[in-house]
């Protein structure tokens, strides 16, 4: 049977690890955890979960570090995990199918950003076969992929092939955890020292002009991200990145026009149409604001349809359903929305509007007394305030 092993470096992470190796034990033949310097109970909590644990001293380094652990791994595939990273044991029948094939070298997985405010899905090489050739690089993004290019040239018997479903659940975007000021520094700094000697690598360039964007530095941004796409050499993932961040640069520079032309570039990349959810949802922001209601429609649609749980979907939906005056059909995307997300004190909020002006007036007091009661749960205070003066001018309020 083919071994799986789990492979991961870790630090102070005692609040997340439990959760992670938990989710894994009944899939992974052996766990290998190296220790960064960890100061809690981290290295009890992976002993406990019978983890050959390890330790490294840290050098400012992610690659290097990711491939001592790798050099511990005695398994014939590793799956990479992160301690604020949850796998999805649902899928384990595919992950052993796919491993099996003697073909297969690398298995891209779909990890879902819980938190993130942007792109909730994304694509990563976190599962491949152990084989001398492959290995880390970069120092602060990771990654296997110049290894696996580089190995194919050579050895192209070998597939790399995605599995569809969601493989891993990513809680680091989450607010109570992001602590996104230091990240982004120790990021940009790590990856400013290795553009110096790779100015045109796309990947990079990519990372980096996006923490860019990140920061308001739009100027030098925008700059990295045209460089990479001059460059002629950036994969298929790549370009949608590329495009996407342009797309959302020009959208903050309110130049419609031009994030319209780069967020419909980024989608006829031939990628998972979930990675895509992010750039549709945007493109669909951006036609609203130029007044083109009936293709932000459609876009906000499209998004439902590849994802029927996202929220900010059903959300900009309703939205334009309601400004266009379909009102009815508004009612039932709010409805929609509010079975997946209860406590959605916005869309309780709208949802009011529309039943207002659908002449619902009984319903409508309701939904908006449940908008202000969430809105007072949620310490939204001034909202709660803004929305009762209103209520009591239109005479749907008493105290």
């Amino acid at each position: 049977m083919t071994k799986l092993s789990l492979c991961m470096i870790v630090k102070d992470e005692e609040k997340n690890l439990n959760t992670c190796l938990e989710s894994v034990q009944d899939i992974v033949d052996e766990m290998v955890v190296m220790d960064t310097g960890s100061t809690d109970q981290t290295v009890e909590i992976a002993q406990k979960f019978g983890a050959k644990v390890s330790f490294f001293t840290w050098c400012n380094d992610f690659a290097i570090a990711r491939n001592a652990a790798l050099s511990h791994v005695t398994g014939d595939w590793v799956l990479v995990l992160d301690a604020d990273e949850v796998f999805n044991p649902k899928i384990a029948s595919k992950v052993r199918e796919a491993i099996a094939d003697k073909n297969n070298l690398v298995i891209n997985l779909v990890r879902h950003e819980i938190g993130a405010s942007q792109s909730p899905y994304s694509l990563v090489s976190r599962l491949f076969r152990k084989h001398p050739a492959v290995k880390f690089s970069r120092p602060y993004h990771a990654i296997i992929d110049d290894s696996v290019t580089e190995l194919l040239k050579k050895e192209s018997q070998w597939k790399i092939m995605e599995l569809p479903a969601i493989a891993v659940f990513h809680y680091g975007y989450h607010p109570k955890t992001i602590i996104s000021l230091d990240k982004d520094k120790r990021a940009r700094q790590a990856i400013e020292n290795f553009i110096k000697d790779h100015p045109n690598d796309p990947y990079a360039c990519n990372k980096l002009g996006a923490l860019y964007l990140q920061t308001n530095q739009e100027k030098a941004g925008i700059k990295l991200l045209k460089r990479a796409l001059k460059s002629n050499t950036a994969n298929t993932h790549i370009l949608f990145e590329l495009h996407y961040h342009l797309g959302n640069a020009y959208t903050r520079k309110q130049d419609n026009n031009k994030a319209v032309k780069h967020y419909k570039k980024a989608l006829d990349q031939e990628i998972m149409p979930p990675l895509k959810l992010g750039a549709y949802n945007n493109l669909g922001v951006v036609l609203q604001a130029m007044g083109n209601l009936k293709s932000a429609s459609k876009v906000y649609e499209i998004t439902i349809q590849i994802d029927p749980s996202f929220i900010a979907g059903y959300y900009n939906f309703a939205m334009t359903l309601s400004a266009m005056g379909q009102l009815d059909n508004a009612e039932l995307i709010y409805n929609k929305l509010l079975s997946l997300s209860p406590n959605y004190a916005a869309a309780y909020q709208n949802l009011g509007v529309v039943l207002f002006k659908l002449k619902k007036i009984l319903k409508s007091t309701e939904v908006f007394k449940k908008a202000v009661s969430l809105y007072e749960e949620q310490n939204s205070y001034k909202e709660a305030e803004e929305l009762r003066d209103k209520l009591k001018k239109i005479g749907l309020w008493k105290e």
